[in-house]
C-alpha cells in the first residue's frame, strides 16, 4: 500500500462503529468525545453529543452516527438541552486525507452553498455519483444532507445571536426559501425560528465592535478539547502579526478576512472552556466560513488526549510535553496568503519576512471601508491577491529579483486557477503541484500543506529551528527518531519549536 493510501485509510472505519466504546463515553458523559460521534436515542428521536447530561439511555436503544447530518437522515431531532451542533468537530477531518475528510472541510466552508455539489465535485476531482455514493457509505449522509446541517447550524446562530429578520437568515444562512428554512430548523430543533429566536432574547450579545462601517456583528463561542495552549498560538500570530491586517494585543488575536461575499473582521479571545469570537460581518451569508477558519486558525478541532499519549511516551519529548500541554498547530485563513507569506519568509527572519508582508500590504491590499481595532493597532487593510501581487509584486518586493521572478509567478499560478491552494486539496497532490512552481521547495511545500491543510504529520526537518530545537532534547537523528511520532509529528515539530 502506498504511503497516499496509507494516509487516505486513517481512521477510516472512525470511532462511530465501536458501539461499545461509544456507549462508555456516554455513560460516562465524557466530553472529549463530543464531536467525534453522534448518539441517537430510539425511543426519543433525539440525537445529543456524548456528554449530555440527560439520563443515560439503555445501550439497546441508542444508535451511534459520525455526524450530525447522518442522524437527521435517520429521522432523529437535535436535543434541546446539549445542542449536539455546538461542539468541537471531529478530528479526523484533518488526521484523514480521503475523499470524505476533504469534502467534509469544503462543506464546512459553504461551498455547497455557493457552487453547489457541481461545483464540490468539481473542486474534488470526483463526479458528483461517485462523491455521493462515498459520503453516504462513510458519513451516512449524502453531500446535500451534510450541506442541510451546516445550513441549520448557521441558521441557529444567527436566529440566536443577531437581530436580522428571520427572512434575511434563511437566506443567508444559504436555503433556497422560507419554506424550507422553516421547515428544515422545525424538522432539526423541534422549535419555529420565532420560537428560537424567543428562547434566546435574553443571551443576545449588544456590546459593540470599536469601528465604524455597515455590516453586522455577532459574538459566539468556539468550543474546543482542552486543554489548550492558547498563549503558544498568540505568541505565534503576534510574531508574524501585518500591521493592518492582524495584531495581537492584551491576550487577543484579531485580523481582517477576505471571504466569499465581502470582508470581516474577527477577534478571537481565549477564554478557559472556549473562544469567545466576535464577528465584523459585510454579508452574512459568510458566517459558516468565518467560524470554520476561525477554528482552523486556532486548531480547535484537534484531540490533545491523543497527541499527548503518542508524543508523551517519547523520554525526550515527554518534558516539553508536560511543561505545555495541549499545544496546536497554528492554521490558516487563506492558502494564497498563506503560499505568499511562506515564500517572502523564505531564508530570512521572521521579523524581515513580516516586513516584507506589510510592505506588500500598505501597496496592494484593499483598504477597509471601515476601521477597527483591538485597541491600540487599526485593521483597515485586506491582504493582496494573488492577482494584484502576480501583476505588481515586482514594483513593491525589494530583495533579490530572483526571488521576486518567483514568488509572482507562483501568484501569477493562483490567479489563472492553474494551482488551487484550498482546504480541499488532497495533501500529497498540493505538495507536488508547488514543488512545480520555481522558488518553492520541500520547506515551503511541507509548511503550507501543514497549516492550510491542518495536515497532523507533517514534520519540518529542514528547518534550522525544529533542528536546534531536537539538538537541545539529545535526538541526533531527527528524521528516525521522529517515526515514533506518528500520526502527530506536526504537533512535535511545535514542541521543538517551542524549545528551541
Amino acid at each position: 500500500m502506498s504511503a497516499k493510501q496509507a494516509s487516505g485509510q486513517v481512521a477510516r472505519e472512525g470511532l462511530w462503529h465501536d458501539a461499545e466504546r461509544c456507549y462508555r463515553a456516554v455513560a460516562s458523559r465524557d466530553s472529549r468525545f463530543d464531536g467525534q460521534f453522534i448518539v441517537a436515542v430510539k425511543t426519543t428521536r433525539i440525537y445529543c453529543r456524548p456528554s449530555c447530561p440527560a439520563v443515560t439511555p439503555k445501550a439497546a436503544n441508542v444508535r451511534f452516527y459520525p455526524t450530525a447530518a447522518a442522524a437527521q437522515a435517520g429521522g432523529f431531532r437535535a436535543c434541546r438541552r446539549c445542542l449536539p451542533d455546538a461542539v468541537p468537530g471531529s478530528p479526523d477531518w484533518n488526521l484523514r486525507a480521503d475523499l470524505a475528510a476533504r469534502a467534509m472541510r469544503l462543506i464546512a466552508d459553504g461551498m455547497v452553498e455557493r457552487e453547489g455539489v457541481p461545483g464540490l465535485a468539481r473542486r474534488l476531482g470526483y463526479s458528483e455519483r461517485h462523491l455521493g455514493r462515498v459520503l453516504t457509505t462513510e458519513l451516512g449522509a449524502g453531500p446535500l444532507a451534510l450541506a442541510r446541517a451546516h445550513r441549520a447550524h448557521s441558521a441557529r446562530l444567527l436566529i440566536e445571536l443577531s437581530s436580522l429578520p428571520l427572512t434575511d437568515v434563511a437566506f443567508a444562512a444559504g436555503f433556497s426559501s422560507v419554506r424550507q428554512f422553516n421547515d428544515t430548523v422545525r424538522e432539526v430543533f423541534a422549535r419555529t425560528p420565532s420560537e428560537l429566536r424567543a428562547l434566546a432574547a435574553g443571551r443576545r450579545d449588544r456590546s459593540p465592535m470599536a469601528g465604524t462601517g455597515e455590516g453586522t456583528k455577532l459574538t459566539l463561542r468556539l468550543p474546543f478539547r482542552p486543554p489548550l495552549d492558547a498563549s503558544g498560538l498568540l505568541r505565534f500570530f503576534a510574531d508574524r502579526a501585518v500591521p493592518g491586517v492582524e495584531a495581537v494585543e492584551d491576550g487577543i488575536y484579531a485580523r481582517t478576512l477576505r471571504l466569499p461575499h465581502g470582508p470581516a473582521v474577527i477577534r478571537l479571545t481565549p477564554c478557559d472552556e472556549h473562544i469567545r469570537a466576535e464577528l465584523w460581518l459585510a454579508d452574512v451569508r459568510d458566517l459558516g466560513s468565518a467560524v470554520t477558519r476561525a477554528r482552523r486558525l486556532l486548531d480547535l478541532d484537534a484531540d490533545p488526549e491523543a497527541v499527548t499519549s503518542v508524543l508523551g511516551a517519547d523520554p525526550l519529548l515527554s518534558g516539553a510535553v508536560t511543561a505545555t500541554p495541549g499545544v496546536r498547530v497554528p492554521g490558516a485563513v487563506d492558502g494564497t496568503e498563506l503560499l505568499v507569506r511562506a515564500m517572502l519568509g523564505q531564508q530570512i527572519s521572521v521579523a524581515a519576512a513580516r516586513t516584507a508582508a506589510a510592505r506588500l500590504t500598505d501597496a496592494l491590499g484593499e483598504k477597509q471601508e471601515g476601521t477597527f481595532t483591538t485597541k491600540r493597532s487599526p485593521l483597515h487593510r485586506l491582504f493582496p491577491t494573488a492577482e494584484a501581487v502576480a501583476e505588481h509584486g515586482r514594483d513593491v518586493l525589494r530583495g533579490p529579483r530572483r526571488r521576486i521572478d518567483y514568488l509572482c509567478e507562483a501568484a501569477a499560478a493562483l490567479a489563472s486557477g492553474e494551482i488551487e491552494v484550498h482546504v480541499g486539496r488532497d495533501p500529497h497532490e498540493l505538495r507536488a503541484d508547488l514543488l512545480r512552481l520555481r522558488g518553492v521547495g520541500p520547506w515551503t511545500a511541507d509548511y503550507v500543506v501543514m497549516r492550510l491543510l491542518g495536515a497532523p504529520d507533517v514534520l519540518l526537518t529542514d528547518d534550522l529551528v525544529v533542528q536546534k530545537g531536537a539538538a537541545s532534547l539529545g535526538i541526533l537523528d531527527l528524521g528516525e527518531h521522529a517515526r515514533a511520532w506518528r500520526p502527530w509529528r506536526s504537533y512535535a515539530g511545535m514542541y521543538l519549536w517551542r524549545n528551541a
